[in-house]
């Protein structure tokens, strides 16, 4: 037999037995890959959603007037005026924000639970007692920063 046939014959004979091989060890190769996959860790969850912008509006606050003490408000509870509460046109309602009086610094923490103000140019109506704690003075007005401090009452 010629050297060249020979060769020629042992390489079909040697890719022959490779497939052969190849056949037999895959689904071994198969099982095995889909075990480790099956044992590989979780993919990590997506990264959270960027935080929401702050919100911050400067204008004029006012209070409740003694006449709505007692009265229902847009959440479904009674006002108090000895209460850390606020009503504001578009803030969620249970969501507490930051008042800051602009003319003394002083500020307070208070819960949204009411809609208003209704008068022109006002931003947020205020409990009696943290117009008080803000040191508003006689004719009931004063300029103030409102930041969102939290919306996670807003949520329930």
């Amino acid at each position: 037999m010629p050297p060249q046939r020979l060769v020629g014959l042992l390489a079909s004979l040697d890719r022959d037995h490779s497939l052969r091989s190849f056949r037999r060890a895959f689904p071994a190769f198969a099982a095995i890959s889909l075990l480790l996959a099956a044992c590989a860790p979780e993919a990590p969850p997506p990264p959270s959603a960027p935080p929401a912008p702050s919100f911050s509006q400067v204008g004029v606050a006012s209070y409740y007037a003694a006449k709505f003490e007692n009265r229902k408000t847009a959440d479904g509870e009674r006002f108090k005026s000895n209460g850390f509460t606020a009503a504001h046109r578009t803030l969620p309602l249970g969501t507490i924000v930051r008042v800051t009086n602009l003319e003394n610094q002083r500020s307070v923490v208070v819960r949204v639970n009411d809609r208003g103000p209704f008068m022109r140019k006002r931003i947020i109506d205020l409990s009696l007692a943290a117009a008080r704690a803000l040191g508003i003075r006689d004719r009931g007005l004063m300029r103030v920063r409102v930041e969102v401090v939290s919306e996670e009452a807003a949520a329930r």
